[in-house]
């Protein structure tokens, strides 16, 4: 019951139901508020405690300073939960792990459940093995429940044992898309109070939801399953970023562009720990797919979140997608009661200011390794072979860079402006002579003759197209764009043209909605003829469950180290992250992607280019087979209704046979099978007592790993492939798991010994302490000489030693995803602190939460400067200060080369300490809930 300080308790009635709200007009202040701030503000108004959550804090968010920096800590107490299988699986061992943990102390385990509601969505599991046939996606779900059977049937156990837990079985779509079309309420409904629709995720891209108006976004696991645990989230009151949106897109231009552009507006403009909120007469011009996806990239702007308000496209959406005619008049009733209804004219304050003219968007990618580096389309292979370069031996490069030469204008291959595709941008020289290449520029060249298996052959080089997919939260569930790429499908179809033989296509929509309507409007033999048959619904390529390339193709690649790459309509390109055969990766709109696959490589200008040659022997231009608006319009407008929602997600939490024939155990507490590599029992609780341990100054401290700036969770965290000659493969190998069985590290987050194998090992990874290495390698200063070593196994040395270790990064540390091991990992390899130059949001609190100190260089220093080179002892002192109560603003650092400065401590919040003080925030949750 909330305190109700400001008498806000109100009634309010829609149609024969009545509910209780908490007035925000109640609140001096409140109206002028952004959108995203009235949200918490009625979060706090209806969570006042009195003690956690006082009038002093509801009035400093009425009272909010648009322009001061965030100081005023928060408690945000989250609607609901949401998780993908990846991230769940180990909240839930970890929760399995806490009722023991309960138990041995002479807790009730029935207390450790689920106090929020908390949906999981199984979706990151599925390999694209197979493409490229109609049997793909059969083959394809044979292969995903071969491999995760033990995972599968953990999860239906703790759908039976916890309450307010619902699984989504696999084969259903992408967690974030089954969001926004099934599982996002809008204004939630429960013990007869209605309120925003609030959430955290295990996943960054939670944030999709905020297309719908529903403030969310990306969390830790541990994080997620204290929310769960009703432990509300520790945050500061944000800057609230508004970003203005005018005009209309132009024809030709997709949602992919837009959010391209944003995301790269943003990034420049700076928004890590700030809230994004879109307002304007452009928002009312925006789709509701076209909102999702820009939310959807929120983490690659770097914000916590990225909203928009309701209004008459929020019902809109939410009517097509099923929900109930009184869900739809609560919705509009209660946005409009409080303020929450998007006013086109209005200006709210915000902290931060910026905008964008929808009309001068342009056909773009991006990439080689990061979502903001946007590149116009037309620009697209001149700065493919800027960036090759640094992709190629260095010989090579320099002998491209000699032998670029002026263009001969009479032999360039080039195009009138006129002839140019009708969304091309002119103005950055699509109608400039270009060398035969299409470049302008000598391309490093190393063609290599492949030996298809059917004995035809054919010829790759650097800048091969091998991986093109249509895959990702982003794009799949937008039909505009899908339906655009199916477009492009037909018409390819019917000029005559293919993918090239050595790309890998595939189509992994977020939800069976999208089949349904490619199968309604007669599009998927046109999708299947150039190769984007079904692989499977959920998140695949864009996490690097992009499975193997051919093999020929990828013996070509490793063998004469061509510099290849993938095409893909996700949100990530990190690199190594996609495929370990594929050094460049690019983003872009699944109608591009299609394009691509038909180029098959990025050294085709395809603004300009023929993409290949019809029946007769002519030419074919991308502009012959790009589809107009009106062509997507009418396929949409005709091919998806209301019933599609309504049949798919009619059971939605059931299952196919498959899933339903799992035997699972019962009981309220798991029963471990000490034989599993998929599900163990963790160590975070072993030896726990009720009583913290004082915390301690660290001693004696040597470097795991030193590292540069950018460093991502991707880098950190276990993903993709597992090798048989790593640490994690010759654990697996040594339990008698067979290569072909190894698995992915993200469908064996339930196994610690693998992830602890995995941390600091992808193989993109450069530790400047290993110079000439690549991969999770570090040196080992317990052996003479400090040989070096698998960064595990320096690990395991230093452990057994009694040796503390620590980070040494540079700025942005831990962007990308939330990852949850990418903190559990650090903690558990024996890292004690982290010092960088700055951190992403997510992954510092995730560090904390595992009990592993974030510290940061003085401004202006690094580790550069301070000539740190990663072979020195550390101390660390004035860290006891915690003890007492408070949180010390810096910390003395020394090493035993004479090298001292004050760190300055980013425990950012008094609940982030009190986390910290117990050893993470699962030994805090735990001893609260027994205390209880």
């Amino acid at each position: 019951m909330s305190a109700n300080s400001f008498d806000a308790r109100s009634t309010l009635q829609v149609g024969d139901e009545s509910y209780e709200i908490f007035r925000l007009d109640k609140v001096e202040g409140a109206a002028r508020l952004p959108y995203s701030l009235k949200v918490l503000l009625e979060n706090l108004l209806r969570t006042e405690d009195g003690a956690n959550i006082t009038a002093d804090h509801i009035r400093a968010l009425g009272g909010w300073d648009s322009q001061a920096q965030p100081s005023q800590e928060i408690q945000f107490t989250p609607a609901r939960v949401i998780m993908q299988d990846f991230t769940g699986v180990p909240c839930v061992v970890d929760l399995a792990t806490m009722r023991e943990a309960v138990k041995e102390l002479g807790g009730d385990p029935a207390k450790v459940n689920p106090l929020s509601p908390a949906e999981l969505v199984i979706d990151h599991s599925v390999i694209a093995d197979k493409f490229g046939t109609n049997e793909a996606f059969a083959q394809n779900v044979e292969l995903e429940y071969g491999r995760n059977k033990e995972r599968y049937q953990f999860l239906r156990w703790g759908q039976t044992a916890f309450d307010d837990f619902k699984v989504v079985p696999p084969g259903t779509g992408i967690v974030h898309q089954v969001n926004i079309e099934h599982l996002a309420r809008t204004v939630m409904v429960r013990n007869g109070q209605a309120y925003p629709d609030t959430l955290v995720g295990t996943d960054s891209h939670t944030t999709m939801v905020n297309g719908l108006g529903v403030l969310g976004w990306g969390v830790g696991g541990i994080e997620a399953e204290a929310a769960m645990l009703g432990q509300p989230v520790s945050m500061l009151i944000p800057r609230v970023v508004g970003f203005k949106l005018t005009g209309e897109l132009t024809p030709g231009t997709t949602a992919t562009d837009l959010v391209l552009t944003i995301t790269e507006m943003l990034r420049k403009h700076g928004v890590v720990g700030k809230f994004v909120e879109f307002y304007g007469e452009g928002v009312a011009a925006t789709s509701l797919a076209n909102r999702a996806t820009i939310g959807n990239m929120s983490p690659e702007f770097g914000s916590t979140a990225a909203i928009f308000p309701i209004d008459d496209e929020t019902i809109k959406y939410l009517k097509l997608t099923g929900r109930s005619e009184q869900q739809l008049a609560l919705v509009e009733a209660y946005a409009k009661e409080q303020g929450l209804w998007l006013d086109p004219k209005a200006e709210p304050d915000f902290s931060e200011k910026l905008e964008l003219d929808l009309s001068t968007v342009v056909p773009s990618i991006a990439g080689p390794k990061r979502p903001q580096d946007r590149i116009v389309l037309a620009e697209a292979a001149q700065q493919f072979a800027k960036d090759v370069l640094n992709y190629v031996d260095a010989p090579v490069a320099q002998q491209a860079a000699a032998s670029a030469s002026p263009v001969d204008e009479a032999s360039a291959e080039s195009f009138p402006a006129s002839d140019a595709p009708a969304y091309g941008n002119q103005e950055n020289g699509a109608g400039a002579p270009q060398h035969a290449d299409g470049t302008g520029a000598a391309v490093p060249s190393n063609p290599v003759t492949v030996t298809a298996p059917d004995g035809s052959t054919y010829e790759i080089d650097h800048g091969a197209v091998t991986v093109a997919a249509i895959t990702s939260c982003t794009n799949t569930s937008n039909p505009y764009v899908m339906v655009a790429a199916a477009l492009v499908a037909k018409k390819a179809v019917e000029k005559g043209l293919t993918r090239k033989p050595w790309v890998k296509t595939t189509l992994a929509p977020g939800s069976k909605v999208v089949t349904d309507y490619f199968e309604k409007a007669g599009l998927t033999p046109y999708l299947d003829k150039v190769g984007f048959n079904l692989v499977g619904y959920g998140c695949t390529t864009c996490i690097g469950n992009s499975g193997p390339l051919p093999e020929e193709v990828s013996k070509a690649v490793n063998d004469h180290d061509l510099a290849v790459t993938s095409v893909l309509s996700g949100n990530r390109n990190f690199e190594g992250r996609i495929n370990p055969d594929v050094k460049m990766n690019y983003l872009a709109s699944p109608p591009l992607v299609v394009a691509y696959a038909l180029a098959g490589s990025m050294k085709v200008d395809i603004t300009r280019d023929a993409l290949g040659t019809d029946q007769d022997g002519n030419p074919v231009f991308l502009k012959d087979i790009w589809p107009s608006e009106a062509e997507v319009n009418e396929v949409v407008a005709n091919a998806i209704g209301e019933d599609m929602f309504s049949k798919s997600y009619s059971d939605v939490f059931a299952g196919d046979a498959q899933w339903q024939a799992l035997p699972i155990p019962t009981g309220n507490t798991f029963e471990w099978d000490s034989e599993s590599t998929y599900v163990r029992k963790p160590p975070y609780f072993e030896g726990m007592t009720m009583e913290t341990t004082p915390v301690s100054d660290i001693s004696g401290a040597r470097v795991l790993a030193k590292l540069g700036d950018s460093v991502t969770t991707d880098h950190i965290s276990p993903a993709g492939a597992i090798k048989a000659d790593t640490p994690a493969g010759k654990y697996l190998t040594e339990h008698g798991v067979e290569r072909r069985d190894f698995n992915s590290y993200g469908s064996r987050r339930g196994n610690h010994e693998v992830m602890i194998r995995g941390t600091f090992a992808n193989i993109r990874l450069r530790n400047q302490i290993a110079p000439g290495t690549e991969g999770g390698y570090t040196r080992d200063f317990t052996q003479d000489g400090g040989p070096v070593s698998f960064i595990y196994d320096a690990s395991q040395n230093y452990q057994a030693a009694g040796i503390p270790l620590v980070v040494l990064a540079g700025k942005e540390y831990g962007s990308g995803s939330s990852r949850d091991w990418a903190a559990k990992g650090t903690a558990l390899l024996g890292v004690k602190a982290v010092i960088a130059e700055s951190y992403e949001r997510i992954h510092r609190s995730n560090l904390i939460g595992m009990g592993v100190l974030p510290l940061q260089f003085p401004e202006g220093q690094s580790a550069e400067s301070l000539g740190l080179t990663g072979e020195e002892a550390f101390s660390i002192s004035g860290v006891t200060e915690l003890n007492e109560g408070t949180t010390p603003r810096t910390v003395k650092v020394t090493t035993d080369t004479g090298v001292e400065f004050d760190a300055v401590v980013r425990i950012d919040t008094p609940g982030e300490a009190d986390y910290y003080r117990n050893g993470g925030i699962m030994q805090y949750v735990l001893r609260s809930l027994i205390r209880k």
